[in-house]
């Protein structure tokens, strides 16, 4: 027996479409794969998702919410930590992050590298999020900077051979502690 249409929430579609994506992985993953999930038909899915790529980018932006940006957000707003100190940690936990989803969530992180390279919009919002926690960051810390957001933008961008998703591949490397401990290095003495 179908699923009515009209209870199926945006929220079931992801959690079946991240489960399907589990199973199933990203190439493989259908519309139909997704609706067999939930046991609807796949006409139903289409009434809340134009297509596989409005899906997969739905599911990687709920990801991206649940699995990188709250944990981040509570960095951010942690009293215990300050100035440069607060910064870093907050860009050791994005790329703990990071590299802890491409090793123990395979399907999900390759479908968050795909979308990366699909969809600009989706990967501007989540990297504005990042740029905004950093910038809040570097004014907290009163370190001094003309544009926190611009600072916070060079920073994020410099570190990411450690974070983005091009980079997963090296990740595995012995010294890519060692790699960050430089360029974290040259960071703060060069603009912190």
């Amino acid at each position: 027996m179908e699923k009515s249409a009209e209870f199926l929430t945006r929220d079931q579609i992801l959690i079946a479409t991240e489960e399907t994506l589990r199973r199933y992985g990203v190439a493989k993953t259908s519309v139909t794969d997704v609706a067999k999930a939930l046991n609807v038909s796949h006409g139903t899915l289409y009434r809340h998702f134009k297509s596989k790529a409005e899906l997969l980018e739905g599911a990687t932006a709920k990801w991206l919410d649940e699995k990188i940006i709250r944990p981040l957000k509570d960095v951010c707003h942690d009293p215990s930590l300050e100035g440069a100190l607060h910064l870093k940690t907050y860009l050791q936990t994005l790329i703990g992050l990071k590299q802890h989803y491409a090793r123990e969530d395979e399907e999900l992180f390759t479908m968050y590298a795909k979308v990366t390279e699909e969809s600009a919009e989706l990967i501007d919002q989540h990297v504005g999020h990042l740029i905004e926690q950093m910038s809040e960051i570097l004014i907290r810390g009163a370190i001094q900077a003309d544009n926190p957001a611009r600072l916070a933008r060079t920073i994020f961008y410099a570190t990411s051979r450690f974070h983005h998703p091009a980079h997963a591949y090296e990740w595995k490397h012995a010294n890519m502690e060692q790699e960050f401990a430089d360029v974290w290095t040259l960071i703060e003495k060069g603009f912190l």
